[in-house]
């Protein structure tokens, strides 16, 4: 009798602007992407980014659904509903092809600064200290990596 995988959950918080959390968004999905195989290593090339090594996608057709996800034209969409307010979680779910079982959910949460909101400010965060969170996430997500089981089946997102 076959038994439930169980799914495994990382969550991440993010602070910043939200255009640079819609960046940020693309370049974490890239990076979770190559690192979990989900993907032939080929369809990606490195970049420089955050002071960090990553790897981001160089083939048209996962770009292309990576900007349109149902449809939306993602980087807009991302960036407008972040500034509204209208996003606390941005949802990675890694399934089986063939059973479609959800075998990994990487959980971005979003958090605003309610009381810079409250006031009517806009936050003031130094650049490094940007880069520095995003450094620490981008590495987060690695370190996660190397525990969770690998993923022996074809898979999709």
């Amino acid at each position: 009798m076959p038994t439930k995988t169980e799914v495994k959950s990382n969550t991440i918080t993010l602070r910043g602007s939200s255009q640079i959390v819609a960046e940020f968004f693309e370049y974490s999905i890239n990076t979770i992407l190559y690192q979990r195989g989900i993907y032939e290593p080929e369809l990606f090339h490195t970049v420089t980014k955050y002071k960090l090594k990553l790897m981001i996608t160089k083939d048209k057709g996962l770009v292309d659904y990576l900007k349109n996800l149902n449809g939306v034209r993602t980087e807009c969409m991302q960036t407008e509903w972040l500034e509204k307010g209208m996003v606390q979680k941005l949802v990675l779910i890694i399934a089986s092809v063939d059973t479609e079982e959800t075998l990994e959910r990487w959980v971005f949460d979003v958090q605003k600064d309610e009381k810079t909101e409250k006031e009517g400010k806009t936050g003031k965060k130094s650049e490094k200290k940007i880069m520095q969170e995003i450094q620490a996430v981008v590495r987060q997500i690695t370190s996660s990596v190397t525990m969770l089981p690998l993923l022996e089946e074809p898979c999709e997102l």
